[in-house]
This record gives C-alpha cells, sequence and structure tokens, in this order.
C-alpha cells in the first residue's frame, strides 16, 4: 500500500470510525485498520480520533516580515549594547536606533528602522539565536581555554634533537611550594640549551603567563648565544597567546611535548634535578624575602658556577649486546668548554666568555653559594617559626596545610 493509498483508505476509516455508535463497533473498525496498514493500536487510535482532516494539505505560512536587512541591524545593536537579552534590547532598539543611525553607525533606511522598533522580545530572541550559538562557539574555544585552541598550532616534537646546532632550548617550571600547591609559591623558570648544556634559571612568584613570559625573556638576554627554537611541556604557563606571537615575531621554532610524557624533555628534567632540586631541596618557599635571595643565587654565582666549572658527559654511543645496554660516552666537558668547541659564537661572545672565565674563582663561587642557601634557609625558619629544616627531604602530601615543618636539622658543609 503506497502513500496515496494509504491516506485515501485512511479518509474512509475515520469517516465510519467516527460514525460507529457503540465501543464494540470501534474496536473492529480499529482491528481491521491495523491489519492492513501494520500500524500500532495506540497510534491508530490516536489517528483515527483526531478532528483534523488527513488531506488537509500543507500549512500556510505567514509572509516574513523581517528579512536579512532588519536580522543584519539588530545583530549589530545587539553586539553595541554588548549582548543584551531580548527584553533588555526592546527598550534600546525603541530609543536608541535613530541614534545610531544619526551616528552613522546603523546605515538602515527608514523601513528596517521601523521595523527594529517595532520587534518584541520573543521574536529578538529568536532571530539572534544563530548569533548567540556562534559567540558561545568562539567564547568557549577562544576566551575560556586559550591553549586548547594553541594546541592545534604548535607542532609536538617527535624527532630527536639536532645536537650539533646551538641555540635550541627546553625550558619548564619547577615548584618550590612544599607539600601542598596552594596558594601562592615561587617557581623557577629552567632552561637549557640543548647542545651546550648551558643553563639559566629565574624566579617568580607564582606561576602566570606575564611572569613566565618576562623570565624567559631575562633568561634569554643573558645567554651568550642567540636562540633557534623554544621547547616545553603542556602547561598553560607556556602555552598562551603571548609567548606564542613573541616566538612568531623573533622567528623561534616554537614545538611541544606530548602530553603526558616527561621523557620527551629529558634534557630539561635532568637540569631541573642537579640545579634546582639539589641545591634549593623541597621547601616551601613563598615571600618575597626569599624570591629575592633566590633570584640572586640564579643570576650570579649559580649560573657562573654551573656553566664554567661543572663537567657534563654527553651520550656518544648506545650498543645492545644480548640483553645488555653498552653505552659510550664522551669526554666530560663544561657548557663553557662546549661553546667554544662548537664555533657558532661570533667572536665578541667567545671573547667575553672567555674573559668571565679566566676572571672567576670557583672556590669562591662555591662558598658564596653556601651562604646565599643558608641565608635562604634562615629566612624560611624565620617565616616558619622553626628551628630546623631539612631542605633535601622530598615533602610528602600529608594535609592541606600551606607548608610543612620538618623536625631533622640541615647542615652544610662550610
Amino acid at each position: 500500500m503506497d502513500l496515496r493509498t494509504r491516506k485515501e483508505y485512511t479518509a474512509v476509516v475515520k469517516e465510519r470510525y467516527w460514525k460507529a455508535r457503540s465501543k464494540k463497533e470501534k474496536s473492529l473498525i480499529l482491528d481491521e485498520y491495523c491489519a492492513n496498514t501494520g500500524q500500532a493500536r495506540k497510534y491508530a487510535i490516536r489517528k483515527l480520533g483526531s478532528r483534523e482532516e488527513p488531506d488537509s494539505g500543507p500549512r500556510r505560512r505567514r509572509p516574513a516580515v523581517y528579512d536579512g536587512q532588519v536580522t543584519a541591524a539588530l545583530a549589530r545593536t545587539w553586539e553595541i549594547f554588548d549582548y543584551p537579552c531580548g527584553q533588555r534590547l526592546k527598550p534600546l532598539l525603541e530609543s536608541q536606533t535613530e541614534r545610531l543611525r544619526q551616528f552613522g553607525e546603523l546605515p538602515i533606511s527608514d523601513e528596517v528602522a521601523g521595523k527594529l522598533r517595532r520587534m518584541s522580545a520573543a521574536t529578538i530572541d529568536r532571530k539572534l539565536k544563530h548569533q548567540k550559538e556562534v559567540l558561545h562557539l568562539q567564547w568557549s574555544r577562544g576566551g575560556h581555554k586559550p591553549s586548547l585552541a594553541l594546541k592545534h598550532q604548535i607542532a609536538i616534537r617527535l624527532t630527536s634533537w639536532d645536537t650539533a646546532k646551538v641555540g635550541y632550548v627546553e625550558a619548564d617550571l619547577v615548584f618550590h611550594c612544599g607539600a601542598s600547591t596552594l596558594g601562592q609559591h615561587i617557581c623557577t623558570v629552567s632552561a637549557t640549551e640543548i647542545s651546550s648544556g648551558w643553563w639559566e634559571g629565574e624566579p617568580i612568584l607564582g606561576k602566570s603567563q606575564d611572569q613566565c613570559f618576562w623570565a624567559l625573556r631575562e633568561i634569554r638576554s643573558r645567554c651568550p648565544f642567540d636562540w633557534a627554537g623554544l621547547d616545553c611541556d603542556n602547561g598553560q604557563e607556556f602555552i598562551n597567546d603571548i609567548l606564542y606571537k613573541y616566538c612568531a615575531r623573533e622567528k623561534l621554532e616554537f614545538t611541544r611535548s606530548r602530553p603526558g610524557h616527561k621523557n620527551d624533555n629529558a634534557y630539561i628534567e635532568e637540569k631541573n634535578w642537579t640545579h634546582v632540586r639539589k641545591v634549593l631541596g623541597y621547601l616551601r618557599y613563598d615571600t618575597p624575602a626569599e624570591a629575592v635571595i633566590i633570584r640572586d643565587l640564579y643570576r650570579n654565582e649559580l649560573r657562573l658556577y654551573k656553566n664554567f666549572f661543572q663537567p657534563v658527559m654527553k651520550l656518544a654511543s648506545k650498543e645492545r649486546i644480548g640483553g645488555r645496554i653498552k653505552r659510550k660516552y664522551g669526554r666530560p666537558l663544561t657548557p663553557y668548554q662546549r661553546l667554544i668547541e662548537s664555533q657558532q659564537l661570533s667572536m665578541e661572545a667567545e671573547q667575553r666568555l672567555t674573559a668571565a672565565y679566566l676572571s672567576l674563582n670557583p672556590a669562591a663561587l662555591k662558598r658564596a653559594m653556601d651562604a646565599k642557601v643558608n641565608s635562604l634557609l634562615t629566612a624560611y625558619q624565620t617565616k616558619s617559626r622553626t628551628s630546623g629544616a631539612d631542605p633535601h627531604r622530598k615533602l610528602e602530601p600529608r594535609t592541606v596545610t600551606s607548608f610543612m615543618i620538618e623536625k631533622a636539622t640541615v647542615g652544610l658543609p662550610s
């Protein structure tokens, strides 16, 4: 039974159904209709019991009163007044339409202006439904989580670094929060150059995007080489518009690691331990006085001592023999020596590095480092009102307090 035949049959059966005098007669008609059409009984009851004519034809639609010009003018007015709802926008349309036309903001005809003033609140909301959906999509993508959109523009570094070229930098953020990340605390922006192992650090109070960007610019200004690229993890302190536009403007290759793969940043993770944790430990530092001490240490003794007098061994080859892996390392060299041997620095940069190296006393640097670390520990003990704390003991989160007070005493070599 095709659709046209079914409609004709339904019209005949519906007339019989309405003329039936008893419930039993209607039941027999329903049995016949369901057997011939295969429709469910409840659906047949609703269809035959309705008073609408089956062949009423398509409904007539009223001609549209508000065309595209009116909708465009409405959307422009809605944007000007900061996206109010229909009930708030209606009085504005009545009172401000002519004012906007006088200022040249709404180049519309008198007819369109009259339609805007007569539009009801319900019609306003209905006409702006599509614009609201588009605006909500833009806000959800670009306003609340900008890093999610940027992740599609920043490439993931899947290949190994070219360790022969100087200028590629890995960066990371190290928390000095103790046993709890609650509240504001000091963080270290740590950066290392891949080829030479040159390291720089800068403390910031908090982890905002602006402070992290400022710290990276400070670190770059102290490096004796030109940056060619920057690689970081997926934290929003790095994946943001500020740093992305800066790298594009400075023509730096900006890449990121895979989410959840810390070993992608193995170079900087190693420096986070040897240059930050082994020196400052795991205590909570969260005051401006502590930040001043750490900044002084990073900008002077620590960077000079590590970069000029701490040799680093680099893997030369790796061979698997049965179930064992045999590794061969090159001769230990300091980052300063690797930069000089690379022959990729300018003559002026090499001369400045050599002059700085000849003027430095590693023993004096070590004594100054120890003195500043002791000053930092004293500032921590004064803040926390405790006489002893072990900065090298990794704190386990046992409570939600802002920092832990440790009982063990610390003694640094004199």
